[in-house]
């Protein structure tokens, strides 16, 4: 276990503040850990402040804002080139528990089939949940597990999930180099899903660890730009389900998700968010080519059942849809269809 070594990387933009304290936090892990910032374009000074209060941080800088994606493959990268054997991910607006390192760590060391081990996040008045991992749905929507409970031992059990959050999560290099980094066509939202679905196609597992707290500033980011949660959305959702949804679930999900899909478009719409719902639409559009082909690599090379894949989903919508509970509710009412 001494001689694991381990990176945790810490996107940035614009948070120095915020970055400060959660640098703070992984100083004082238990376990020790190599911490890299890769700063994406900041104007807050926030790279100065990391080179003048924490010296010994690797700092990687983007000439712009690449978004989550782009400001953790670049430390994603380098803890392959550089022969780590787990990288973790941090948001910068998160503070891990003294030990969070040290579980992840020691759970993954336990379990080799385990590609990625996800935390136990919560917020940081520590009062209610932000994730215990990720599911994903029959309706080809994914959903944080438990957000918005009340902080308790409900979710205290280390437990096969479908998927992690990029948020506060470690991943194997040596499944990073099978599958490939997080996709830059995401650029935030979703992308800790898409590469979830691409490690459980290839035979990996993913696992929630509760032990491993993390305490995050829900939001802070997005809220800074007005549509932003909108586009990514609209940009982001057809892709997983492009990409990675495999034999007949692609049609069966994504049956489903065309409904789910339109719904959210003119939710958008009553909300005053139009605009960036249609931009999304037309650059999810725009990326399907692309998506197809890297749908075909995932295909051949997958490594389990479409069995396997369909057991691991939750065949009900996502506990937090309840616009689309209603509609459906409705519709059974109407056809005196079945529920699912």
């Amino acid at each position: 276990m001494t001689d694991m070594r381990v990176v945790v990387v810490i996107p940035n933009w614009n948070e120095k503040e915020a970055l400060a304290r959660c640098l703070e936090s992984l100083q004082s892990q238990s376990r020790k850990v190599t911490i890299v910032v890769v700063d994406n374009g900041s104007i807050d000074n926030s790279a100065g402040m990391v080179q003048q209060s924490f010296p010994d941080v690797k700092l990687i800088r983007n000439p712009k804002n690449l978004g989550f994606t782009g400001g953790v493959n670049p430390g994603l990268q380098w803890a392959i080139d550089k022969n780590y054997d787990y990288a973790a991910l941090l948001n910068n607006d998160a503070v891990a528990d003294e030990r969070w390192a040290e579980y992840l760590t020691e759970f993954m060391e336990s379990h080799p089939k385990a590609g990625i081990a996800t935390s136990k996040i919560c917020d940081l008045k520590k009062t209610h949940l932000d994730s215990t991992g990720e599911g994903y749905s029959v309706w080809g929507l994914s959903f944080p597990r438990g957000r918005g409970e009340p902080f308790s031992g409900k979710y205290d059990k280390d437990t096969w999930i479908f998927g992690a959050s990029g948020g506060a999560s470690i991943y194997r290099t040596e499944m990073l180099r099978q599958i490939g980094l997080f996709d830059d066509d995401f650029f935030a939202y979703y992308e800790d899903v898409d590469i979830s679905f691409r490690a459980q196609l290839a035979g990996w597992k993913v696992a929630y660890v509760p032990k491993a707290l993390v305490y995050h500033e829900i939001g802070a980011t997005s809220a800074k730009i007005k549509g932003f949660t909108t586009y990514q959305t609209m940009k982001n959702l057809p892709q997983v389900v492009v990409k990675n949804a495999p034999g007949k679930l692609f049609w069966s999900v994504g049956l489903r998700f065309k409904l789910a899909y339109w719904s959210f478009f003119f939710s958008a719409i009553s909300r005053g968010q139009g605009w960036p719902a249609l931009k999304g639409l037309l650059m999810a559009l725009v990326l399907v080519p692309k998506k197809l082909n890297q749908r075909h690599k995932i295909q051949k090379n997958r490594k389990v059942s479409v069995d396997y894949i369909e057991s691991i989903i939750t065949h009900d919508l996502p506990p937090n849809a309840h616009k689309l509970r209603r509609l459906r509710h409705y519709w059974f009412k109407l056809t005196g269809m079945g529920r699912r």
